[in-house]
């Protein structure tokens, strides 16, 4: 009996041996698009009051620990259903977030400023409004988390599938892959939204700081560092994360459309994949907000 529990323990720690190599080689071929689900979701974290940074963020984290929930089980059955459909799935993710990205561009440029009776009419509303625009954004975080995470879950498999052929490992190849995904997944998501409930406390860190120090010396000065710093950086993330968002949906036109993938193969890469996530963006935006409109006037009485 001993020597069987033993016997298990031992296989367990090979299996993990082997699971940590898949996953140092999956978390590598993700760090790219985890680096801008960093910078997406930091974006889509902030402005919001305060007080209710963290707690809006937790329901995001929580969101997207449900949505790896999904994915994970799905790609893995969608693989042994049809594996094509897997590119197809990731494609109108492309044009999500292509629109996504573009859409705020188009916002940015295009935005008109409000009247004074506007603003005030506006200022009336906030209260009730204020909770319907905090589940409208933690919706749109958590939709644009899904697209993400089903990319960052099939380049992972993809790299379980590459890290197993090379260890030769002797274990079935389906439990590795499993575990591996599901690790990478979990990193995925403590990683990046630990990293963003830093970003948005910054500005609460410099204030402690500058308390602790009596606004004296170079922790006061880091303080208030921190404090002023704070609006650059959500304004930074803004932009990097729009950037970021029309990148990500280039990159998976480029990697999944064949005819796509095989011109402009002269450009840089990141050229072609920003031109490729433009032309999507603006596509899916001339449909959706044609769409809006006929829908609108379907339904109007």
């Amino acid at each position: 009996m001993a020597s069987g529990f033993f016997a298990i323990l031992d296989d367990i720690a090979a299996l993990m041996d082997d699971v940590a190599v898949t996953s140092k080689i999956a978390t590598q071929k993700t760090a790219g698009i985890l680096g801008d689900d960093l910078a997406v979701n930091a974006e889509k974290a902030t402005g919001f009051l305060s007080s209710r940074e963290i707690p809006v963020l937790m329901k995001i984290m929580k969101g997207s620990f449900i949505n790896k929930l999904i994915i994970v089980p799905f790609v893995f059955l969608l693989e042994w259903l049809y594996s094509p459909a897997i590119k197809i799935i990731l494609v109108f993710g492309g044009f999500y977030l292509a629109y996504e990205g573009i859409e705020k561009i188009v916002e940015f440029l295009f935005h008109r400023e409000k009247e004074g009776h506007e603003v005030i009419e506006e200022s009336d509303d906030v209260i009730k409004e204020g909770e319907d625009t905090e589940k409208d954004k933690v919706k749109s975080a958590v939709t644009t988390d899904f697209i993400l995470s089903l990319e960052i879950v099939i380049i992972a498999l993809a790299a379980a599938k590459d890290g197993y052929h090379a260890l030769k490992s002797e274990f079935n190849p389906l439990l590795v892959e499993i575990v591996t995904v599901s690790v990478v997944s979990i990193i995925a998501t403590v990683g990046v939204y630990g990293i963003v409930a830093l970003i948005v406390r910054m500005d609460d860190a410099g204030f402690k700081l500058i308390k602790k120090s009596n606004d004296k010396g170079f922790i006061g000065k880091l303080g208030h560092l921190l404090v002023k710093a704070l609006p650059f950086v959500i304004k930074s993330l803004g932009v990097i994360g729009t950037i970021a968002l029309i990148l990500v949906a280039g990159g998976i036109f480029d990697h999944n459309i064949d005819y796509l993938h095989h011109i402009l193969s002269t450009w840089p890469e990141t050229l072609k994949q920003a031109l490729f996530g433009i032309l999507g963006g603006l596509i899916a935006l001339v449909l959706i907000t044609g769409g809006k409109k006929i829908y609108t006037l379907a339904t109007k009485k």
